[in-house]
């Protein structure tokens, strides 16, 4: 047996907002950050396990702190027991009855819930020798249902109803596997799209897209309508009247306005609207769906737990569940939301649009390949071209698509010499 020694954590801050890579109509600066995290155990092996919360800069220093309260539940335990029972894992440290106080089950809190739950998952599949999707997909239905934890979700996703998805999933298990090895899974690209970037820019890279094998790129929309309409036709006029392009307006927009804006932009098609109005508001969403459709509307990057996706398919709000590999209670809850998306025959296109987050959240997708979905039908992984290699096993994209890590780990662990010249020590300190 082994025990966890340390629970290390640092703000890391890298300067985006300097180039405005990242920017959009609500976030015009962000300065893309990790409140990172690292387990150390006293085991011969060495091996450590590495994830983080994503930020856009002011406020990791309150994210690392949060992470940081958790160190009580883990410092000095054996990390077998841990291991080895992950739903109890998730569970025991998500049920911490004054923790939970703060949330439950959302906010900054949560966040680090899911960082500490993501780091021993990196230990567990380093340990197993396996990229996570594949330990995940290797787990029989019956382990798979009893990572999940079904408080809140049984009026509309039940254990049985998860095992009747994972057990009709199971026979192509092995020829998924290969083919996922051989093809990667599709991607689309947001980096032509960013707000702050000039017109020319925006054209530059669009092409650059296309014949680097995308089959998507994504505009970021909502400060100012005619800027949008002058960009979206110059997309078109590069891309063609049929390359699907998708907008994002990052929560930019009251319901009646959201309607409104999409409208005015449907004669571009927009492949879908992205987070249109508030991530909570669930039935804003279902009214915004209603009046843009056949235009799709997706949402999730911000969602803060398994019950806001549950109430945002049950209302029909949305037809792309978008989810993020940092942002709910880590990898068990995300394969709550991945059949939850199952059950309702929504298809799953995560959100990877920050430092880190491409590596992380492929891991699910190809999870939900192999052993949930069975489809990689209209499901595609955001891409950004940038930060990639400050990662021990940065993404690897080849014609638009994901190839398959073969690494073990959950792909989160970024370079020592990254961590330490990226740690925050004040405005730009690092540019």
């Amino acid at each position: 047996m082994s025990r966890i020694v340390a629970l290390e954590t640092t703000d890391i801050r890298f300067p985006t907002s300097l180039s405005l890579d990242g920017s959009d109509a609500m976030n015009p600066d962000p300065d893309y950050s990790a409140a990172y995290v690292r387990i150390v155990t006293d085991a011969d092996d060495d091996i450590s396990g590495h994830a983080f919360v994503f930020t856009i800069g002011r406020g990791n220093d309150v994210q690392v702190a949060a992470i940081d309260t958790l160190a009580g539940h883990l410092v000095g335990r054996e990390i077998e027991p841990l291991l080895d029972d992950m739903g109890g894992t998730w569970k025991e440290i998500n049920g911490d009855s004054q923790l939970r106080w703060l949330g439950p089950e959302k906010g900054v809190m949560h966040m680090a819930i899911g960082a500490v739950i993501n780091a021993l998952w990196d230990i567990k599949a380093k340990r197993a020798g396996l990229p996570l999707w594949q330990l995940l997909a290797q787990l029989s239905p019956e382990e798979i249902v009893s990572l999940v934890d079904f408080r809140y979700l049984t009026n509309a996703l039940t254990p049985e109803d998860a095992l009747r998805i994972l057990r009709d999933a199971e026979p192509g298990r092995g020829e998924r596997t290969e083919r996922l090895l051989a093809e990667g899974y599709p991607g689309y690209t947001t980096s032509p799209g960013w707000l702050g970037y000039s017109d020319e820019k925006l054209e530059r890279l669009a092409r650059e897209a296309m014949a680097d094998g995308f089959t998507q790129i994504k505009l970021k929309v909502g400060a100012d309508l005619e800027d949008d309409i002058r960009r979206f036709r110059k997309a078109r006029e590069v891309c063609g009247p049929d390359f699907p392009i998708a907008i994002d307006a990052n929560q930019r927009w009251e319901v009646s306005e959201a309607i409104e804006w999409v409208n005015a932009l449907a004669e571009f098609h927009p492949a879908w609207i992205e987070e249109p109005t508030s991530p909570d508001d669930i039935l804003g969403h279902a009214e915004i769906a209603r009046g843009v459709a056949p235009i799709r509307v997706a949402t999730g990057e911000h969602a803060q737990n398994r019950m806001i996706f549950k109430q945002l398919l049950q209302a029909d709000a949305i037809s792309v569940m978008q989810i993020d590999a940092a942002r709910v209670g880590g990898v068990n809850e995300n394969i709550a939301n991945l059949l939850l998306a199952a059950k309702f025959d929504v298809p799953v296109c995560p959100h990877a649009g920050g430092v880190g987050l491409c590596e992380a959240v492929q891991h699910l997708s190809m999870f939900d390949f192999v052993a949930v979905s069975g489809s990689k039908e209209g499901r595609l992984i955001e891409f950004v071209d940038h930060l990639h290699e400050h990662f021990v096993i940065p993404t690897d994209i080849q014609g638009g698509n994901y190839m398959a890590p073969t690494a073990p780990g959950t792909g989160m662990e970024m370079k020592a010499e990254s961590r330490e010249r990226y740690t925050w020590s004040g405005a730009h300190a690092n540019a």
